[in-house]
């Protein structure tokens, strides 16, 4: 029916739909849509249509709808649903993700909604919040299948049978003894081709690769992504399984701290989006840039402290604007690879070192070839060999420096448990024109004699 559709035109089919109060026709359409679709069409709804829209949605997908809302969307959707409807809807909600958005209300509301609740969902959902933010245990589910080690092949298939529309997936089937304790896992390939009546224990795998309640979310990315799993078990200190964390949760922690990442890279410090309001925005980046703003005033005490220097040789000039940003620039590309290289590698002294020096010899070469090209172009310009050699001789310098600069900076952040992504470029740019006006100044002081 709507196969070769765009968005728009099934918008209007639904419209359409909800105008004439033809609710079978309106679920025919949105059989035939992902979670994310229905979202967005909710939210190109005008006003008007949306809660005869949420009115037509069956409990399932209401509870696939919020979960793909922003924040303010998911709370208007709430606030639109009655009390029941309200209760049904949570219970069907990944735990993760509910645990997420009552995060997010007031005491007196979040209390409203576990109330009404089914008793064992809320326990859950409550036992989920209590675990640290941004931790395994805050972003498991407990909607997975766990089988027992005397179970026979046979046994297995029936019960992922039964709760396969329960489970977020059903990749693997985690193996407990009976004290809840993990034991081993099978996948659903290796149930396809095991006999039937052949017992669990014999074709599980013992060395199961698992993370703790308490593991930081971005660990337990970098495992699931070394690893290639689609899902991966939790469990507590007395390797209890807990819950699992699927794949997709993983993708929106990766995209949730690279967009942090970005906005402590540009300084703008707390997010800001296309709607983020002017004054709001102008709050969250001001106190960075006025920071930068009194660091940068040592640049300019730099070069007056050079005005002699300058009022000799009036072609140092022209040259300071790239010396002082190629020096920046390089030290914000040293500056990326090392948070990027944070996330994907374990950190040791022997890494660091190859870092270090990998970084080093990249800005001597980067450094060297830079350094002879504004050599000649110095030269053939003024026709002043020394004064290439002063430009040329900065150039390399400056760049080793702020090489160095962004490689080591981040890293000592790192060190010290501080997000190393602080380390912004503005902030790196900032200190590298220092270091780099200091270095071109103080070469061509050196040379002044044959500068003029």
């Amino acid at each position: 029916m709507i196969k070769n559709l765009s968005e728009n035109q099934i918008t209007l089919h639904v419209i359409k739909a909800l105008k004439e109060n033809k609710k079978n026709e309106f679920e025919l359409i949105v059989d035939e849509l992902q979670p994310y679709d229905i979202a967005q069409i909710y939210e190109n709804l005008p006003e008007k249509h949306r809660t005869k829209f949420l009115l037509y949605l069956n409990i399932d997908l209401l509870a696939k709808l919020i979960e793909e809302l922003n924040r303010d969307q998911q709370i208007e959707v709430l606030n639109k649903l009655g009390i029941e409807k309200t209760g049904k809807v949570l219970d069907l909600m990944d735990n993760d993700d509910l645990a997420s958005l009552l995060d997010d209300l007031s005491p007196e509301k979040m209390e409203a909604l576990l109330a009404g609740m089914k008793l064992e969902e809320s326990k859950i959902v409550q036992d989920i919040m209590n675990y640290p933010a941004e931790t395994a245990g805050r972003l498991m589910t407990n909607r997975f299948v766990w089988i027992r080690d005397y179970y026979s092949v046979r046994e297995a298939v029936d019960k992922l049978k039964t709760f396969a529309e329960f489970a977020e997936t059903i990749n693997y089937l985690y193996v407990i003894d009976h004290d809840r304790k993990l034991v081993g896992v099978v996948s659903y390939r290796d149930l396809l081709i095991a006999e039937p009546q052949e017992i669990i224990r014999n074709i599980m795998y013992e060395r199961v690769i698992s993370v703790s309640v308490t593991t930081d979310q971005e660990e337990v990315a970098h495992i699931i992504q070394k690893y290639d799993f689609l899902a991966i078990p939790v469990v507590d200190e007395n390797e209890t399984l807990m819950g699992i964390v699927t794949f997709d949760d993983m993708i929106d922690v990766v995209m949730k701290e690279a967009n942090e990442d970005i906005e402590k890279l540009s300084a703008s410090g707390k997010s800001i989006d296309f709607d983020t309001k002017a004054f709001v925005a102008s709050y969250r980046r001001l106190p960075w840039l006025i920071l930068l703003l009194f660091i940068g005033l040592v640049s300019g005490s730099i070069i007056s402290s050079y005005q002699a220097t300058l009022e000799k040789v009036v072609a140092l000039a022209f040259f300071m604007p790239m010396i002082s940003g190629m020096t920046g620039n390089t030290g914000t590309q040293s500056l990326a690879v090392v948070v990027r290289g944070l996330i994907s590698h374990d950190i040791d002294k022997k890494t660091v070192s190859k870092l270090v020096f990998r970084e080093l010899l990249v800005g001597a070469i980067i450094g060297l070839s830079c350094a002879i090209l504004i050599s000649l172009i110095a030269y053939f310009w003024q026709g002043n060999p020394i004064l290439g050699l002063v430009v040329g001789c900065s150039l390399f310098f400056t760049l080793i420096i702020g090489t160095l600069a962004g490689t080591v900076i981040p890293l000592i952040l790192y060190h010290f448990k501080i997000d190393p992504a602080v380390a912004s470029g503005p902030l790196i740019t900032t200190l590298n024109d220092i270091f780099s006006l200091v270095i071109y100044f103080g070469i061509a002081t050196m040379f002044i004699k044959h500068l003029m």
